[in-house]
């Protein structure tokens, strides 16, 4: 699930931290920099774990700030493919199941990767498994927001969220509307998630925690 990522950086640092222990500054920079943040094909960094190599420190002209090439690891949150993961689920809908680990959210179930026969209920926007019980028939067992959920890591996805500007001016949108008003440049509802896992659950042992606890 974690991984230790071997990276490297330009590190800049102010004249106003000039006075912090040098180390102390770096590893200050690298972790505001990437902690909480994805990188594009290597995954969520979590927190520095240690510097390895420090290059020569550079001042450019008009920047009072130096530059230091530094190389060093962080820990990184990627699982696997195949890995079995512990969530809780977070919403639903058709499509699937929304899965959270706390400090990652970016977790899809799709329905076709649920246990098997499942169905949704659309009044309470639930999924539920049609299981044949061998004594007792079939039993809908309802996979309950907030509950906990232990899945099969089967794909990841990857999305470049790096902004970039229209190649031609001349086909930028205007910048306000006749009254005055701006304009959105984009809209935040097309915003993708720059790290997404696609779960399953289409297994015996895997789904809510509850089903295989009880009793």
């Amino acid at each position: 699930m974690f991984v230790l990522v071997q990276m490297k950086d330009t590190v800049r640092i102010l004249p106003r931290l000039f006075h912090l222990d040098t180390m102390d500054a770096i590893r200050e920079a690298l972790n505001k920099k990437f902690a909480n943040k994805v990188v594009y094909n290597v995954g969520l960094c979590i927190a520095l774990w240690d510097v390895e190599k420090v290059e020569d420190s550079y001042i450019f002209p008009g920047d009072g700030a130096t530059h230091t090439i530094v190389h060093f690891r962080f820990v990184v949150f990627r699982p696997f493919i195949d890995e079995i993961l512990v969530g809780r689920i977070k919403s639903s809908n058709k499509d699937g199941v929304h899965v959270s680990m706390g400090f990652f959210d970016d977790i899809v179930i799709p329905s076709d990767s649920l246990q098997q026969p499942s169905k949704f209920n659309e009044q309470e926007q639930l999924w539920s498994w049609e299981y044949e019980a061998p004594e007792e028939g079939k039993v809908d067992l309802p996979l309950e927001i907030g509950g906990d959920i232990r899945f099969r890591v089967v794909d990841e996805t990857f999305v470049d969220t790096t902004p970039s500007g229209p190649e031609d001016k001349s086909m930028q949108p205007p910048s306000s509307t006749a009254s005055g008003n701006p304009l959105p440049i984009s809209d935040p509802s097309t915003k993708k998630a720059p790290y997404t896992l696609l779960g399953s659950i289409s297994e015996m042992g895997l789904g809510m925690l509850s089903w295989w606890n009880a009793g």
